[in-house]
């Protein structure tokens, strides 16, 4: 009896990481990428910035502006309290997995990252919780140190306060380790080397407990560069492999060097790579891309490999690079792949970049009516990179870098398939994350778990008031509105953070002159009726109230005149456009609405519509009726039918109806798009098929 409980225990037993019989088949990983990490309580070890003392917590506040916050993609400070709030939550749910795609930090800073990584010690105390980091163009800047700072701090009164390190230019001449620089203009510059942008060594050396580099609790561990793929695995050669010098590789101007090095290639430079593959429970790998690709410029100094200006930023490059930039670590991911396979392994992989595009495929029509590259498209992986990332084999991949929730899903006629499920930020609208379980094989659950409160949110609040109050007596066109600061909780507190962003910076930056005199001066009333008028006159034409679509009239930035669209053609015109306001109550009577409830909402709530739907996805049906949604829908099927076969450009000689058809008509399309993607909230996932089904 003893020799057959023994031969029954060593066929349960575990060789190379494989899962036993007698353990349950069960995986969940939390996946919360772009948390920006701004250590709000942090204190600058040169003693250079004291902060603002906070009535509420007793401590001393060193956050941004919220001006600078409504004006950003991403919240600076209140991610702080949802961070905490978000691995709280995860923890309560039994979660001990915990993936952070990239962005982890702003800009590497080492006062934000000696606070983050106090912060995961904590909550692995806590909770017994593992981290996986896998760095963003955020984290590092560049791949050296660089000088760094921002010009946004909150100071004294409400003031804006200004922190550079030494090189930046606001601290030209300043070596000591603190000074003060009078430029005769609000508070003095603050100059400190905690606000340097710390490169690869100082992120990888301070992040490393958290994957970066092995853990003895891992079943396996290794690099692209480890040169070791196969058993037996041994904790002491994934030591020595994680060392920082051991994880370089050689990037060049035009392409990978090392072993891809073409001929005429250059300037070149060795630079770090810390991808890794880890093995945190039998049977489940981590494949942890760092898709960051730095490209040297062609004028850039090999001897000066930290000089300013040697290389582009991360942010543009994204997938599109690492296969022309980066070969090596992509056929790493093959042959992760192909072992995961052969070794009968569950691969989930992760990175901070899309895998592939993440506007439903409405990519040209974006640039028709933005402009080449708008709307951040140079960031969408072509449709040749999204093959070639299907053809390593890897399935599945969680991304970050855009904020947005959606999920992608490519598959190729010789059989090759990509998932990509992108994750949404903390620090911006819809504030959530994503958790992925696998209890089998062949299937994987999707969660998004949204943030609606969050305790503490509004503690820095007081210090927002009197930036207002500032802003507010000195006239500034800064000025936010500050009905933000009723906000009830998180949530609401991001619905106000994509309504200001909208108003702030992405109408006067993004949206062509036209369009925003449109959005700013029609209902959805006007809409329906002008998608019914013809031959209308061009708005320069009426006297009084010219419409120009010239750049000098109408520059970015400015503030579109308001207009009266219905008083404008009750003379000129007035019967045309009497006939076209009695075919849109009928064509809304119809479709079973009424005419009138579309005056409910205007051009600019279409606007932050657009935003939520394009950052959400899914998660934003719940802040827009389901009423308007139809009035949305009749206003896409009415505007495909009129516009022409061929998009005609926008001139001088346009009628209002002509250019509002040729516009709207592709914008109502986009939105249109975005309501039919594919499920992003909660599904499932095949993990041999790549099929998509909600939950």
């Amino acid at each position: 009896m003893k020799k057959i409980i023994q031969h029954c225990l060593a066929l349960l037993t575990v060789v190379a990481g494989s899962v036993t019989a007698a353990e349950p088949y069960s995986y969940r990983i939390a996946f919360m990428p772009d948390i920006h990490f701004h250590d709000v309580y942090g204190q600058f070890a040169d003693g250079a910035f004291n902060g603002l003392k906070n009535s509420k917590s007793g401590r001393s506040a060193v956050i941004r502006t919220m001006y600078a916050q409504l004006t950003s993609t991403r919240l600076f400070n209140e991610n702080y309290f949802a961070l905490r709030a978000a691995l709280d939550d995860a923890g309560r749910k039994g979660i001990k997995l915990v993936a952070l795609p990239g962005d982890f930090s702003d800009d590497g800073q080492s006062l934000h990252l000696r606070g983050l990584v106090s912060l995961l010690h904590e909550y692995e105390q806590r909770y017994g919780m593992r981290f996986f980091a896998t760095p963003g163009n955020h984290d590092p800047n560049r791949p050296f140190d660089t000088p760094g700072g921002e010009e946004d701090f909150l100071g004294k009164g409400g003031q804006t306060q200004r922190i550079f390190s030494r090189g930046a230019k606001e601290c030209r001449g300043y070596a000591g380790s603190t000074a003060l620089i009078n430029t005769g203009t609000g508070l003095p510059t603050l100059c400190s080397e905690e606000m340097a942008s710390r490169g690869y060594e100082y992120v990888m050396n301070a992040m490393g407990p958290f994957g970066l580099n092995p853990s003895p609790a891992d079943r396996y561990w290794e690099t692209p560069y480890a040169g070791y793929h196969q058993q037996p695995y041994r904790y002491q050669a994934a030591l020595q492999a994680s060392d920082f010098r051991r994880r370089h590789y050689e990037i060049c101007a035009q392409g990978t060097g090392g072993n891809y090095k073409q001929p005429g290639y250059g300037p070149c430079f060795t630079v770090a790579d810390s991808s890794y593959l880890a093995e945190p429970v039998p049977g489940l790998w981590l494949l942890a891309v760092d898709a960051n690709v730095y490209v040297p410029a062609e004028k850039a100094d090999a001897a000066k490999p930290g000089a300013a200006g040697n290389f582009a930023g991360s942010g543009e490059a994204g997938y599109n690079r690492m296969l022309t930039h980066k070969q090596q670590t992509v056929a790493w991911m093959a042959s992760v792949a192909q072992r995961a396979k052969a070794q009968n392994k569950t691969l989930v992989a992760f990175s901070h970049f899309p895998m592939v595009e993440f506007d439903n495929g409405a990519a040209q029509d974006i640039e028709t009516l933005f402009g080449e590259g708008k709307l951040q498209l140079t960031r969408a992986p072509s449709k040749e990179t999204s093959y070639a990332l299907a053809k390593t084999g890897i399935g599945v991949h969680v991304g970050g870098h855009m904020h947005f929730n959606d999920t992608g899903v490519r598959r190729y006629p010789d059989g090759s398939m990509l998932v990509n499920i992108q994750a949404p930020s903390l620090a911006a609208y819809v504030p959530a994350y994503k958790i992925l379980s696998i209890k089998n094989r062949t299937e994987m659950e999707v969660q998004t778990v949204i943030l609606e409160s969050v305790p503490r949110f509004n503690e820095l609040f007081e210090h927002y008031q009197q930036e207002w109050d500032s802003l507010n007596a000195s006239h500034s066109p800064h000025l936010w509105n500050k009905a933000i600061l009723n906000a009830e909780n998180y949530y609401a507190f991001t619905q106000w953070h994509i309504t200001e962003l909208t108003r702030l910076r992405f109408l006067p930056e993004e949206w062509p002159c036209d369009i925003r005199q449109m959005l700013f001066n029609l209902t959805g009333k006007e809409m329906l009726i002008l998608s019914q008028a013809e031959g209308l006159p061009a708005w320069r034409d009426v006297p009084g109230e010219p419409l120009s679509v010239g750049p000098a009239q109408c520059a970015p930035g400015s503030t579109p005149r308001k207009l009266d669209i219905t008083r404008r053609y009750s003379q000129e015109k007035r019967a045309a456009w009497e006939n076209a306001q009695q075919k849109a109550e009928a064509l809304a009577q119809r479709a079973g609405l009424k005419l009138e409830d579309f005056a409910s909402w205007n051009g600019f709530d279409l606007a932050v519509d657009f935003y939520r739907l394009r950052n959400a996805d899914e998660l934003a049906l719940r802040d827009i009726s389901e009423t308007r949604l139809k009035q949305y829908q009749l206003l896409t099927g009415t505007l495909a039918a009129t516009l022409p076969p061929v998009t005609r450009k926008v001139n001088e000689k346009s009628s209002v109806d002509e250019i509002f058809r040729l516009r709207f008509g592709t914008l109502f399309r986009v939105i249109d798009k975005y309501l039919h993607g594919q499920p992003s909230r909660n599904f499932r996932v095949n993990l041999q098929s790549g099929e998509i089904t909600p939950q």
